[in-house]
């Protein structure tokens, strides 16, 4: 015969069971958990002679124009260029689903900003990318943020 201690135990077993159960499926997104995205910076891909005058140090600073990729850690990575006024680079790693920052660094653009953070220009798997937000790197400098779907779908 089963008394009230035994059926407290038995219920306390199921409940642990169940939970066991629940916590094992999977957490987070079903499906894809990152995406491919092409970033594209149409911006000459030769160094303004007058803005390498101007501004010497932050040209010789920021070298060839490269990209900081936040869910990379902002570590530089270097672009291609893709003719005389684009530069490209692709990512098959960007997770989905969340904001995504990133900073496009150009020496033309020091005649605008300091560290030549690019703020326009840029797209992502074809979609223009207008919201700015800070980024670190010397200091606080201006990016751009982005989401991306696991199909690969942009909003700015």
């Amino acid at each position: 015969m089963i008394n009230a201690g035994h059926l407290l135990l038995l219920a306390a077993g199921t409940a642990v069971a169940v939970i066991g159960c629940a916590s094992e499926e999977p957490s987070g997104p079903v499906g894809a958990t990152t995406a491919t995205v092409r970033f594209v910076y149409g911006a000459s891909t030769a160094i303004d002679p007058a803005v390498a005058q101007a501004f010497p140090g932050c040209v010789q600073g920021v070298g060839q124009t490269h990209i900081h990729p936040g869910w990379r850690d902002f570590v530089r990575v270097g672009m291609q260029a893709a003719g005389a006024d684009s530069w490209e680079i692709t990512f098959q790693d960007v997770p989905v689903g969340g904001e995504q920052r990133i900073r496009v660094s150009d020496p033309n653009v020091c005649a605008q900003n300091a560290t030549g953070a690019a703020t326009e220009g840029v797209s992502a798997n074809g979609v223009t990318l207008s919201r700015i937000v800070d980024t670190p790197g010397s200091g606080i400098e201006p990016g751009l943020a982005f989401s991306v779907s696991a199909d690969g779908s942009v909003t700015p």
